[in-house]
Parts: structure tokens; sequence; C-alpha cells
């Protein structure tokens, strides 16, 4: 149902979860656990799903809580349970508030959830191409060195995502990013196509991390595209398929 990071896994008291596609009751080309609330899949196998989520991290569905993602660098903080309604426009969040879970959503584009163990900060990102190259990461940083962080002790951890080979762009990509920093060109490959490349998104986030100052960085390695227990947009566009699921990816302090 869910995988972890050994590094985030060894901090006692802290609970975290990268949750697979595997356990829910969604059916056809959600199954099974699907936690959009943006899908057109039934409301009430989502709530079921994101309930089963929350039980598993161990805290209530009103406390288990996302963001309407909008591909942003804006961090929202929790100190409170918020409503779908009422849920921010913004792509990480970030608390110090024990039994809130806080989770982004994804499907090909990179979780990153990190830990402060000492100041008992947590934080959790949604870094796509977009976000990751306009600056959330450190905005999830910022914010959590707000709540009192040190950027020296967080534990950061990259869950599964479209990886390198199976991430095929056109020129328009890379000279967005190579604009942006001439040395962006290292996480571009050749591709079989002429005027195309593959774009290495975990190492780009691992960098801006390692960039950003954190440099206790997990990542679980897996592909969204190519394994089957996961979710994947470019997968889904590929086949024709007319929508698809979500992964929620949180993390929760505990009350030790």
């Amino acid at each position: 149902m869910m995988l972890a990071s050994p590094l985030l896994a060894a901090i006692p008291g802290l609970r975290h979860g990268f949750f697979t596609r595997e356990g829910g009751v969604s059916c056809g080309i959600y199954d099974s656990l699907n936690g959009g609330i943006g899908s057109r899949d039934d409301a009430a196998s989502v709530a079921e799903n994101r309930g089963r989520m929350a039980a598993a991290l161990g805290v209530g569905s009103d406390r288990f809580l996302t963001a309407y993602q909008v591909h942003s660098p804006d961090t929202a903080v929790a100190d409170a349970p918020w409503d779908h309604a009422g849920r921010p426009r913004a792509d990480a969040i970030v608390t110090r508030t024990p039994n809130l879970a806080i989770g982004i959503t994804t499907a090909d584009c990179g979780p990153v959830l990190f830990a402060d163990p000492a100041a008992q900060v947590i934080g959790a990102a949604h870094a796509g191409w977009k976000g990751a190259l306009t600056g959330v990461l450190e905005s999830t940083i910022d914010a959590m060195e707000r709540l009192g962080a040190a950027r020296g002790r967080i534990v950061a951890a990259i869950g599964p995502l479209i990886r390198q080979k199976s991430y095929e762009v056109g020129a328009e990509f890379v000279d967005r990013f190579t604009a942006a920093d001439a040395t962006h060109a290292a996480f571009f490959a050749p591709a079989a196509r002429d005027g195309h490349a593959m774009f290495d998104l975990a190492g780009f986030i691992r960098a801006r991390l390692e960039r950003a100052g954190v440099l206790m960085i997990d990542d679980l390695g897996d592909d969204t595209y190519s394994d089957p227990r996961f979710f994947s947009y470019r997968r889904s566009v590929h086949r024709q398929e007319p929508d698809y699921g979500r992964h929620v990816h949180a993390i929760v302090l505990g009350d030790d």
C-alpha cells in the first residue's frame, strides 16, 4: 500500500508513506487507491481511499491534509485541519503540529517529504518540473526554517516519479531550463528522436536540494511511468485514457 524512506523511517515519532495505487476501492483506470479529489473518479471512492491512507498514518480523515496544487513555488503552513473546499492554493505544506498529516498529490511529478527531527518540523512538496524550476523546494525549506527548522538538519526523501528513461521532452523544454541556468543542461540526455531529450527530474530535484543546503537525501528510485504500481499522467496520455488516478504522499509528527 505504501513505500517508506529508510532515512525518514529511522526518525523516532515520525510516520510517513509514499502510497502506491494498491489497497483502495476505486475501479477501472483508477484501480485502486486513487486519492485525487480533482479526478473524475467516484467521490465516495476517493474519500474512502483517502480515509484508508489517513488510517495507515494513524490520523483521522479530517487531519489528512492536501492543498489545491497549481504548479507554483508557494508553500502553505498548516496548524489545524482544513476542509477540501478551503484548502490553500499551494504546492507545498509545512507544519510543526503533531498528528496533522500533510501530503501532496502526484501522478509523475516529484513528491518530496522533509523532516527536521530536532525542531519537530515537517514538510511535503509537489515538485513537478515547473515547481522545481521556479523554487518550490527552496520555498518549502524557507517555510520550515520560519517554524524553527535548520536546513543543515533537514532530512529529505524523493519518492516515486517519472524517471529520465521515461521522460522525453522537446527542445523548447530544454531551452526553458538552460535559459534559467546554463548548467541545467547536465540534466538532459539525448533522446532517440531528433530535437528531443530525456529529462532527469529526480537528479534536478536532488541538485536543487543540495544547493539549498539539504544534504541528507533519500531517493526511492521508482519510475511512475514504467511501473504499474503507480499512476502516471504521461502513460495515461499515451494510452489515450480519459483520466488518471493520483497518489497522495504524506508525513505526520507523532506525540512522542
